[in-house]
């Protein structure tokens, strides 16, 4: 997301910084350009009217006029700026009152709220909660099907809807059954339409009314762009949602609605799908959001990340064998599982700071599918292999590859890499950080 704005805005900057120091009409000039982006970005011309205004008054200012280096204090300034217009800072999903609370998922047909439902119930069941499913939509034929199947897959409970019922039935029972259960949080899928009409709005008002919800979350498809912002004010004009998710964040490359939502609403965004994986929710950090979009990565959601798939025991166990040069293939594997389980290897490097200016890695396209032959490649050798590779020679290289489907180049590739890292392992035990600097390549 947002990668077309990423690279406009960067290259104003580049421009801002090459100038010792700024003028007005560097400054305006700089401005009219940061303007052209955001619209071609598809962000509400009221907001950028607004957005750039506020840039102005403070880059005209002392702030940036009297600086040591004013095109450093214009980022500054554009990043701030960036992250008060998403929100300022990270809105929680409101899970207070009376159990079970309940949380109804609002939006059009094809924005993702089935989808969406599943992917809450993962990351409430990792805070500590106990979620039930609610299949509130008796309209389309397959989304009481597809949340079921939904909750099957997830080991959730599912509320055992009918398409005969009515959807504030559905809901009422829903919550008695959940409190029986011993469910602490109620997650409504309600039904969407091809457009918004007052028979939808009619049912979702009876809903809220029937179930007093402690969350309305409207789900809006972020590549629509314009329409999701208009989506957005129409839903929260009739039902006063709490916040919005923005979904299939990751097949977006401009970005207007994530930076147009919270100024024409006044509503947060709170979530973020980033994934067709049920595990691909994040909470929406306006300051993180900010800082990617300026290509200065984003460092702690991939701490948060790491932090979700590492097993300690075995960090500490790995540092060990690190410092002994004891780093087999076998480790090589188990590592590569845990990162793959971050996400794909494109999106780690993003939250890289710095990563996106580096030329070696700017239009660097890392291919998932190697990681998984790789895997393929280590599990088809014997443990000894994988401990001793040494071991592996013609015969054995053919073997593995006719096991794994690969060919024997591939085995060479990756026997080839095993021993470079090893060689920098080695290094870094032997020099400290000096050490591992001599077997980097340079940038």
């Amino acid at each position: 997301m947002f990668d077309n704005l990423s690279d406009k805005l960067n290259a104003v900057f580049k421009k801002l910084k090459g100038h010792g120091k700024l003028t007005e009409k560097n400054i305006e000039e700089g401005l009219r350009e940061v303007r052209m982006a955001l619209l071609e970005a598809d962000v509400h011309f009221k907001v950028v009217k607004s957005f750039i205004s506020g840039i102005k008054e403070r880059a005209l200012g002392q702030e940036v006029m009297s600086s040591l280096t004013p095109g450093q204090q214009v980022i500054k300034i554009v990043n701030d700026e960036l992250t008060e217009l998403m929100g300022g800072m990270l809105e929680d999903l409101n899970l207070s009152g009376s159990v079970p609370v309940s949380i109804m998922l609002v939006g059009l047909q094809g924005s993702g709220k089935t989808t969406t439902a599943g992917k809450l119930a993962v990351f409430l069941r990792k805070k500590g909660r106990k979620p039930y499913l609610v299949p509130a939509d008796v309209y389309r034929p397959a989304a009481i099907d597809q949340l079921t199947k939904l909750g099957e897959q997830l080991s959730v409970p599912v509320f055992p809807s009918r398409m005969e019922m009515d959807p504030v039935q559905i809901c009422q029972e829903a919550r008695t059954t959940a409190h029986r259960t011993g469910c602490d949080t109620v997650l409504i899928d309600t039904a969407g339409r091809l457009h918004i009409d007052e028979a939808l709005m009619d049912e979702l008002c009876r809903i809220k009314d029937a179930v007093k919800p402690a969350d309305i979350l409207l789900v809006a498809d972020a590549m629509t762009g314009q329409d999701a912002v208009n989506i957005a004010k129409s839903f929260n004009n009739t039902l006063d949602i709490g916040g919005v998710v923005l979904s299939k964040m990751d097949g977006d490359a401009r970005g207007g609605a994530a930076l147009s939502i919270k100024s024409i609403t006044n509503k947060p965004i709170k979530f973020g799908g980033v994934g067709e994986k049920l595990s691909d929710l994040e909470p929406f950090h306006p300051d993180r959001m900010s800082s990617r979009i300026l290509g200065m990565g984003d460092i702690l959601t991939m701490i948060e990340k790491a932090q979700s798939v590492v097993d300690e025991k075995k960090a500490a166990e790995l540092e060990k064998k690190l410092r002994k040069n004891a780093f087999t293939l076998e480790d090589f594997r188990d590592q590569m599982v845990q990162v793959r389980k971050m996400g794909s290897m494109s999106e780690i490097i993003k939250m890289i700071p710095g990563m996106n200016k580096m030329k070696q890695l700017k239009n660097l396209e890392v291919d998932d599918k190697e990681l998984i032959k790789i895997e393929a490649i280590i599990n088809s050798m014997t443990p000894q292999e994988r401990r001793q590779h040494m071991l592996i020679k013609g015969s054995r290289r053919k073997r593995i590859a006719k096991g794994s489907g690969t060919s024997v180049q591939d085995i060479n590739n990756l026997l080839k890499n095993y021993n470079q890292v090893m060689k920098m392992i080695k290094k870094i035990n032997k020099g400290g950080i000096r050490g591992f600097g001599a077997g980097m390549p340079s940038f």
